[in-house]
This record gives C-alpha cells, structure tokens and sequence, in this order.
C-alpha cells in the first residue's frame, strides 16, 4: 500500500459507536483505515462484514490507556500502511464518580489515562513525521460536557476540559509545520457510552449523523465545532449563566451512573 492509494486515517476506539461511525464514513469517502481498538478482532470482523476489501484498511490492538502500546501502534501504522494524512484520537470513557468514595478516585485516573494521556500518546508518533511533511490534520474527540461541570461526571468533565485547552496548545505547536488540530465537541450521541444516562438527553444524534457533520468539519479543517449545532448554542448559554442559577438549573438532575451500578 502507498499514499497513492487514497488518504489514510487513523482512530482509536474503532471498535463500536462514534470511532466506527467514522470508520465507515471515513471509507465512504475513498479514504483508507487505520483502525485502533482493544477489541481488535472485533473491528477486524465489522470491516470484513462491511465488505471492506482487505487492502483498503488495517487494524492494531492497543489499549490507549498503555502509552507504550498506543505509540508502538502509530509506529507499526506508519511501517505498514504510511503516514495517515488524519489522525483521531477518539478513545474514550465516562463513568460518573463521587469523590466521597475512595475507589472512585482511580474511576478519575482511569479517566485522564483514557481521555487525556491516551490522547497525547495517540498523536505522539505522528507529529515529528508530520512536521517534516509539513501536513496532516489531528482530530481530539472532546464534549459538551467539558463547558460546565455537571453532578456525578467530575472526572468525565474534567478530563474533555482538558481536551479542549491540549488540543488548543497543540493547535499553537504545530501552526508553524502545517499541521492541522480540529476540535470536535459531541453531544449526546446514541452510543453504548449514552445509553445508560438517567437523565434527558436533548437532540440525540446518531453516530452515523455525527460521523457525517465529523467529517465535513474535519475537511474544512475548523479549529472547534460542536456537534449538533444546536448543542453548541446550549453549550453557550450555559457557559455565560450565573453560578446561582446553573446550580438552580442541575439540581435534581440524574447522576451518571457509577461503575458496577
């Protein structure tokens, strides 16, 4: 396989929702995959069930979570298949916490290995290569939830904050080589991620609606978008609420589910 074979992109967390809604709207465009998962083989039989030709994509196992897997993963990517012209780092958890509970405090550091050292380990291989290609796009795959804490989601929260502000700095890096960094921020996508949420969730997408308005914005190159626009617009107005009545506006709201319930 050779660049001249069509563009490649790279994602982790392939293997189900949002990563494998944009693997396949990813193929639909003529581009070619680099398809990241702990569940490999389980992204390995979709692909084959899509009735991907085999040349056309590629999987590697790794847990983002593990640096030394999830960089060894870029490596083998660029070895076997060539430098992707895009890569996202869309691997993910959300789990809710109370931090009255001891052993919620590693649902945090599980988080902010996933969410956010996974993040930076996923790009890591790519940047120097990019530079001196002076070309590429990096997607981080962020929330809504990153514009306001919410009850029970401290570590979900905190940890898509912080994809927001990396991304941006990143964003400041790699101006200079011809890099590209997009900011893509979801809203309540119909994912296994979502399912299990006890509360409402306003202009629910699909992933494959998602996956669609990603890709657009991911060719366009914009430096931030939220998906769905209409999430975007909630986002703001809940930023600019005063303290008092964002805490008014949350009060009774469910909380995400901690891990075992």
């Amino acid at each position: 396989m050779t660049a001249a074979a069509g563009p490649l992109v790279f994602i982790t967390g392939a293997s189900s929702g949002i990563g494998q809604a944009l693997a396949a709207r990813f193929h639909a465009a003529g581009w070619r995959l680099a398809l990241v998962a702990r569940r490999s083989e389980d992204t390995a039989a979709w692909a084959t069930a899509q009735g991907y030709a085999p040349e056309r994509w590629a999987t590697y196992n790794a847990d983002v979570r593990d640096t030394a897997a999830i960089v060894a993963a870029g490596h083998a990517c660029i070895a076997r298949q060539g430098l992707p012209d895009v890569v996202i780092a869309n691997a993910g958890i959300s789990i809710g916490m109370d931090s009255a509970i001891e052993a919620d405090l590693e649902v945090m550091r599980a988080t902010f290995e996933t969410n956010n050292l996974g993040m930076a380990a996923t790009f890591h291989p790519f940047l120097q290569p990019m530079y001196a290609r002076r070309a590429g796009t990096l997607v981080g795959i962020a929330s809504v939830a990153a514009i306001r804490g919410l009850p029970g989601h401290g570590a979900y929260c905190a940890s898509k904050a912080a994809v927001v502000s990396y991304c941006e700095s990143l964003r400041g890096d790699c101006r200079p080589f011809g890099v590209k960094v997009v900011t893509v921020a979801p809203g309540y996508i119909d994912t296994p991620l979502t399912r299990r949420n006890p509360y409402s969730m306003p202009f629910l997408m699909s992933p494959a609606d998602f996956a669609d308005k990603a890709y657009r914005a991911i060719e366009a190159g914009v430096s931030y978008r939220v998906i769905p626009w209409q999430m975007g617009v909630v986002a703001k107005l809940m930023r600019v609420l005063p303290n008092a009545l964002f805490d008014r506006v949350v009060a009774g709201r469910g909380r995400k589910p901690r891990q075992g319930e």
